[in-house]
């Protein structure tokens, strides 16, 4: 059987399968979000956790535009038109802000609630070309999420007279400086500068200084007196005779009295007055008493402390609850608390410590002359974050301050302390002594803040009763001059004097120290050389300047142009008119000041030109002559006339650190490294051979081992 073959096919290539075209799926397009600008990132990180994925928030990083520190900036002949310019270093933020501001929904201005805020936004929607017109600035004096919440849902136009107002200060001082400044840098030396605010800042300073120098110590005496009533001993202090009054003027009448006395003899109790006295807590923190409190309690300068609040205002990771704003605005010279706050206090004090203790009206402050009341005093944003709670998310410094505001706040909502109060008279021969007593009966406010006074208990005396003398303790004293300013009592100066605004305080106090017009010992300003000389000269052709009334009241025209009622640009005008003619004249007849290298007495050991005293930045330093062709310089050292511990063969000097702090170390150093914060006296310790050194005690000195085995007082 024939088989049929077939021819088989080649194999053909198999065309690869076309892709069909299938419709791409497009990713939705991400709506565009709300656009929210603030200062600082860490606030921008607090906010945008508030208000959800909706928005996006970013930093300004403070202004973005400013005059122009080249030049003036300012056209006098033209209504005094500000020149703005960006900031140098701004370029890349600006550039940020408008890309992001382009593809929002909305922009919305969220900077600080004050002058200072409200002209940042104004910049802001310059630059980014909105509308200052329309509601899109957002204000809140806390950083909760209901507070923050709620400040978006009532957006508000720019305060065009807040912006005016802080306009009209920069200006002002800008003419001030922009016209003083030059004048020292061509009659004194380059560097220096003037200010309304730092001009009357370092003229207290030296007005105190020659209140000390001026001084005249008056002798006076006391007697101060044991007594004692059965076995409880109690002391007096001689009052008078004849029941009026008597100064002891010297040891003469003070022998006077005493021969009076029978010492052995009976003293009768003529008079006891027994109250009942009530100690009302303080209102809750302004700016100002918070940076005076912080600088006494915490011995925080005031740029620290500003710095801490601005940290704490912002907003600090505190664990379960994320980033939250700590405490409220804290640029404020009010003492208002709002009636959710009050209410808050309330319900924290009646669960914590007790009906009693929770004030039904608590105390309200007296405002300042001045004062804008426009926001809140400073207080905690939630009383019953208490500061140990959160106080393993704070930084020292932090926590501190944390502290000492929320005690405040908390004692600001409490009852008075209650104290029972005994006024005694004793008497024998027609002379009088006194004696005074206080317990405390009801802590109230002192049960968390404030507990300064101390309890002198007297015994149960009654009129009538006899008590005997035990020992009487005559004592010389002289009158002191008055204190020279800590940075507290000059802070409460300029506030009293109604100079310069809660902001202005720690920038002020930052400058005249950078200028050297002003040098800190022992945490007091002592005016330098160089301070008196600017001062002079402002005192003499620039009196307006220093004049603290005539500074209160434009203050106070700053003030009403925040409020609407004054034209920013004539009041410039008011001030800068009869300034601009004292500048004229000063450029006639102002003479250049020399000051002039004071020899120190030995050769430069580079060169051998006699080396000279120079004025710098830190002080007062030992400079070659020769300069700038020979550039030895030397660090001005003080023996105290102790020879070093260490090696024995050194003097131990006194030093400063880089913080101003004073240290003692030996003089052949870096061959001995002895150093030492306390003060060597030169003797050792009895117990231990360690060096002793003398250290400063509330109260006086002491001078003790620094291993703790020895301490003796220093006589006075």
């Amino acid at each position: 059987m024939a088989t049929s073959t077939t021819k088989a096919k080649p194999a053909t290539k198999r065309k690869p399968a076309t892709k069909t075209k299938t419709a791409t799926k497009r990713k939705p397009k991400t709506p565009a979000k709300k656009l929210v600008i603030v200062e600082s990132p860490s606030k921008a990180k607090t906010i945008e956790k508030y208000l959800g994925r909706s928005y996006k928030v970013v930093a300004s990083l403070g202004h973005i535009r400013d005059l122009p520190k080249s030049k003036m900036g300012v056209d006098v002949d033209n209504e005094y038109e500000p020149h703005y310019i960006s900031i140098r270093g701004k370029g890349d933020v600006i550039k940020n802000l408008r890309k992001e501001a382009k593809k929002a929904k909305a922009v919305y201005l969220a900077s600080d609630p004050d002058r200072e805020g409200e002209a940042i936004a104004w910049h802001l929607s310059y630059l980014l070309g909105l509308d200052p017109k329309d509601k899109n600035r957002v204000v809140f004096n806390e950083i909760t999420k209901d507070t923050v919440k709620n400040a978006f849902k009532e957006p508000r136009s720019i305060d065009m007279d807040l912006v005016d107002a802080q306009q009209a200060r920069r200006i002002l001082d800008r003419l001030v400086g922009y016209s003083i400044s030059p004048l020292l840098w061509k009659k004194v030396k380059k560097g220096l500068s003037a200010g309304r605010v730092q001009s009357i800042a370092l003229d207290l300073i030296i007005q105190r200084e020659k209140a000390i120098k001026a001084f005249e110590p008056q002798e006076y005496w006391t007697i101060d007196s044991e007594f004692q009533k059965g076995r409880s001993k109690f002391m007096a202090s001689f009052y008078g005779t004849h029941n009026k009054k008597q100064p002891l003027d010297d040891n003469d009448a003070v022998q006077k009295i005493l021969k009076q006395l029978d010492r052995n003899g009976n003293f009768d109790v003529v008079k006891v007055v027994k109250k009942a006295r009530k100690r009302f807590p303080s209102p809750p923190f302004t700016t100002s008493t918070m940076q005076q409190d912080a600088n006494r309690k915490l011995n925080f300068r005031t740029r620290k402390t500003m710095m801490a609040a601005q940290q704490l205002y912002e907003g600090i990771n505190v664990g379960k609850d994320g980033n939250v704003g700590l405490i409220t605005y804290m640029r404020t010279d009010s003492t208002r608390i709002s009636s959710i706050a009050k209410h808050e206090a309330s319900q924290f004090l009646h669960k914590e410590y007790g009906e009693e203790y929770a004030a039904i009206k608590p105390v309200k402050g007296k405002l300042p002359e001045g004062a804008q009341d426009a926001h809140e005093a400073i207080r905690p944003s939630s009383v019953f974050r208490t500061p140990a709670s959160i106080k393993d998310y704070l930084t020292k410094d932090q926590f501190r301050l944390y502290q000492l505001i929320w005690s405040r706040f908390v004692a600001s909502q409490m009852t008075p302390e209650v104290l029972d109060t005994m006024a005694v008279t004793i008497d024998q021969n027609d002379v009088q002594f006194r004696a005074n007593g206080s317990k405390t009966k009801f802590a109230g406010f002192t049960k968390i803040y404030d507990k300064t006074e101390k309890n002198n208990v007297l015994p149960d005396l009654s009129e009538g009763d006899v008590v005997t003398l035990s020992k009487t303790d005559p004592q010389q004293h002289f009158t002191q001059p008055p204190a020279r300013y800590s940075e507290a009592n000059l802070i409460k100066a300029l506030e009293e004097n109604g100079v310069g605004r809660p902001s202005t305080y720690a920038p002020t106090l930052d400058t005249i120290q950078r200028r050297y017009y002003v040098k800190i010992e022992a945490r007091r300003f002592v005016p330098t050389e160089l301070g008196e000389i600017v001062n002079d000269i402002i005192q003499e052709y620039f009196p307006d300047v220093v004049n603290a009334g005539f500074t209160a009241t434009l203050e106070e025209q700053l003030d009403a142009t925040e409020e609407g009622k004054e034209n920013w640009v004539e009041v410039v005008d008011s001030f800068y008119k009869p300034f601009s003619k004292e500048v004229a004249t000063a450029e006639e007849s102002m003479e250049k000041i020399q000051i002039k290298d004071e020899l120190a007495g030995f050769n430069c050991d580079l060169c051998g030109a006699p080396m000279v005293v120079k004025m710098g930045r830190y002080g007062k330093f030992f400079a070659c002559s020769r300069f700038p062709d020979c550039r030895n310089t030397k660090a001005i050292v003080k023996e105290i006339g102790i020879i070093c511990p260490q090696c024995k063969k050194g003097q131990v000097i006194e030093r400063k650190s880089k913080k101003n702090r004073i240290f003692y170390g030996c003089s052949r150093f870096p061959e001995c490294d002895f150093v030492s914060w306390d003060k060597p006296v030169g003797r050792d310790c009895p117990k231990d051979g360690h060096y002793l050194v003398e250290k400063k005690v509330k109260g006086g000195k002491q001078v003790l081992c620094p291993n703790g085995d020895y301490k003796e007082d220093v006589q006075k």
